[in-house]
């Protein structure tokens, strides 16, 4: 029978060096009792414990400071993070202040691509309005009914208006107009343009404006360009006046009625204002009518209709005056202004002729501008009376 290997005799594994008995002989060598050897372990346990707590709660407090002073100065706050996890700036909307504190701005008034060229032998300066874009919202709805006056600061009374575009912020004009100027007087000529939202029953808003000096265009050259919208002026008052009127269309029985309802604006010095209605076909005059005359105000009301029989096959051929009339200073009565309606007409007036024959049998009103009644004439380049001679002569 051998005898049980002595344990101070047996030798630890290869490849260690933990000695055997070392911690329990230095904790018997330790002149304090075992419960005060726990309690210090505890202690410094628990100190430990609260060392790394502390470190940690510093450390994010110092995060979240860092977090807040970021927010409103930088964008980098809103968190768009490219492919890498990189801010990407630029993608970020930029504040209001900055856009408002910018005014003239592309797209705080928006643009205007126009063409100009002057025709030498005829003296006239040619305007294309091609089209506008990123013009600012006219209503709370986030769009507007643009629409373009053109006129030139030496030609009082002569102005050019485009269709009304429904409901966007880059209308496409495509419309040309012309104006007669000298050529000694494009030095000192300015082309005025002004973007307005079209209101059918209100004052129309205007949206943004263009000056352009004439002098500062090569008159040699078409010259096609966009130009930087400025902010609106105020809209004067014309001094002409407006007259609200109604139409209504029914195509089966062909009758054409029209009812003058008012008229605003006058000038005070005009007495007994009335309107005469005359309809044109093919150039010529064809039939008439006319209010009577209301005293002593410079914002007459009429309410009167007139109906005119005008076939479907004729509608596109006729062209409708609304002329107001009255007694100046002279005692003699005189044109104020005339409107002219019809297929021939431009602007706000063909729009109404329009929405009459998308809408028939159904009345549509609007107020017009008051145009000199010059202006309107030449515009109608009216054809001499046909003359049947006489019995006789």
């Amino acid at each position: 029978m051998g005898r049980p290997p002595d344990a101070h005799s047996t030798l630890a594994p290869a490849g260690t060096t933990t000695v055997p008995g070392l911690i329990p002989d230095l904790v018997a060598r330790l002149p304090w009792p075992s419960w005060a050897l726990t309690a210090v372990a505890v202690a410094a346990g628990v100190l430990a414990v609260s060392c790394l707590l502390c470190v940690a709660c510093c450390c994010c407090c110092h995060l979240r400071s860092q977090g807040c002073r970021k927010k409103p100065r930088g964008q980098e706050a809103v968190g768009l993070g490219g492919p890498q996890g990189t801010t990407s700036i630029h993608l970020v909307q930029p504040d209001v202040e900055s856009s408002e504190s910018a005014p003239g701005g592309p797209r705080h008034w928006g643009r205007l691509l126009l063409s100009l060229g002057y025709d030498f032998g005829s003296q006239e300066i040619q305007v294309g309005l091609k089209q506008a874009a990123d013009l600012r919202a006219g209503g709370p709805g986030g769009t507007a009914d643009p629409y373009a006056r053109v006129s030139l600061s030496t030609g009082a009374g002569h102005t050019h208006e485009t269709r009304v575009h429904r409901g966007t912020l880059c209308p496409t004009f495509h419309e040309t107009c012309c104006f007669h100027v000298p050529q000694r007087e494009l030095a000192r000529t300015a082309l005025r343009v002004q973007v307005l939202s079209f209101r059918r029953f209100s004052a129309h808003e205007p949206l943004a404006e263009l000056s352009l000096p004439l002098g500062t265009v090569d008159p040699q050259h078409v010259l096609e360009q966009w130009y930087q919208l400025g902010p609106p002026g105020t809209t004067e008052p014309e001094p002409s006046g407006e007259l609200c009127l109604s139409l209504r269309y029914a195509p089966g029985s062909g009758r054409l009625t029209v009812v003058v309802l008012e008229a605003r604006g006058l000038s005070p010095g005009l007495a007994d204002p009335y309107v005469k209605v005359q309809l044109m076909l093919n150039q010529r005059k064809w039939k008439k009518r006319k209010t009577s005359a209301r005293k002593g105000t410079a914002a007459p009301y009429f309410n009167e209709t007139f109906t005119f029989l005008v076939p479907f096959s004729q509608v596109q051929s006729v062209d409708l005056v609304l002329a107001v009339w009255a007694r100046g200073p002279h005692f003699r009565a005189e044109p104020v202004g005339k409107v002219l309606l019809g297929a021939r007409a431009s602007g706000q007036a063909l729009q109404h002729w329009a929405d009459m024959l998308a809408h028939a049998r159904r009345p549509v009103a609007q107020w017009h501008r008051l145009r000199p009644a010059g202006e309107v004439d030449g515009a109608l380049a009216l054809k001499p009376r046909l003359h049947l001679p006489l019995p006789g002569s």
